[in-house]
């Protein structure tokens, strides 16, 4: 806590050496910066809950028995009937159009690897994200004192 503290004066000293024109130039990057890294955020949280919306639907496949009819999702709203031969292998979709055939243990154990994977990068982002926003809030609060200061300066002049 000690050393944010520390970093944070030490940004602020730095920001206040800056002209109206950089404050507000880097305040915009920043916060262009902070939307996209909230895109990402959204991102990881989407494809999350892609994971574990799989991970649940492997666990029901597991239970049905062989032989048995159901409808089979080829897209989220297009489904086709069809009949299950083997629960034991399944195909996992491992991106860029590539399917990987493994088993059930398997499969469930890539998913809660994708999953875990996902969750440690959403908290390593949400922590650039938190940074990079105290930095464009810093900026602005500095950019905000020195306008009233040239306001100032400038009505007194």
């Amino acid at each position: 806590m000690e050393k944010e503290k520390a970093v944070s004066v030490n940004v602020r000293a730095e920001m206040e050496k800056l002209s109206p024109e950089q404050l507000k130039a880097v305040k915009e990057q920043t916060d262009l910066e902070v939307n996209l890294l909230q895109d990402s955020l959204n991102n990881i949280r989407t494809a999350t809950a892609r994971l574990e919306i799989a991970t649940s639907a492997l666990h029901d496949l597991s239970l049905r028995p062989q032989g048995k009819k159901m409808l089979v999702p080829l897209t989220a709203s297009l489904y086709v009937p069809g009949t299950l031969h083997d629960a034991h292998q399944v195909l996992v979709d491992v991106g860029t159009g590539y399917f990987i055939e493994k088993t059930m243990p398997q499969a469930k154990d890539y998913c809660e690897r994708k999953i875990s994977l996902l969750k440690s990068n959403f908290d390593q982002l949400v922590e650039v994200a938190s940074k990079k926003k105290s930095i464009a809030d810093e900026a602005g609060a500095v950019l905000q004192a020195k306008v009233k200061q040239l306001a100032a300066t400038t009505s007194q002049g």
